[in-house]
């Protein structure tokens, strides 16, 4: 066997460091960007998210009124609203035209944010009482299934039912 020269034994120990100094600037590099990408994502802040509105629903047959109270959920802008009302499935041949004052087939005005004199904007907390009319066909009486559905621009944000007292 032949002596190795020295310059050929140097050559062998280089090849060995080369793929360590490749792995460790492989893993600097990588931690560089995880730290710039977390740092970039922390500065982000999410959308603050909706509420899901929730409503309850009372009818009182002895008087024809209604009353739907905002419980929770984002405020709901009344001049974008529309109030769908059904007795026994039937609906109302004149529905609240919310907001009114005065509309064919309801007493009085409406009170809370259906009444066209308050707030638009209808929040949680607050409740609005409809008072229907013996003209309007069907009336409420106890013992009748009245369904409200509420919808804003179109969209249905709820649908509710109850038993008239």
């Amino acid at each position: 066997m032949r002596p190795e020269s020295p310059s050929r034994a140097r050559a062998s120990d280089d090849r060995g460091v080369a793929p360590v100094i490749g792995v460790v600037l492989l893993i600097g590099v990588t931690v560089a960007l995880a730290t710039v990408v977390a740092v970039g994502a922390g500065g982000l802040s999410p959308e603050p998210a909706h509420q899901p509105v929730a409503f309850d629903l009372t009818a009182d047959g002895g008087e024809g009124t209604i009353t739907i109270e905002h419980v929770a959920g984002d405020p709901i802008a009344v001049d974008d609203l529309s109030v769908t009302v059904a007795v026994n499935g039937d609906p109302l041949s004149d529905q609240p035209p919310v907001p009114f004052t005065g509309a064919t087939g309801f007493n009085q005005t409406p009170s809370g944010p259906f009444n066209a004199a308050s707030d638009s904007t209808w929040t949680a907390g607050e409740r609005s009482t409809i008072s229907v009319a013996g003209s309007n066909d069907p009336t409420v009486s106890s013992g009748d299934i009245v369904s409200v559905t509420l919808a804003v621009d179109g969209q249905q944000i709820a649908a509710l039912e109850t038993t008239a007292d």
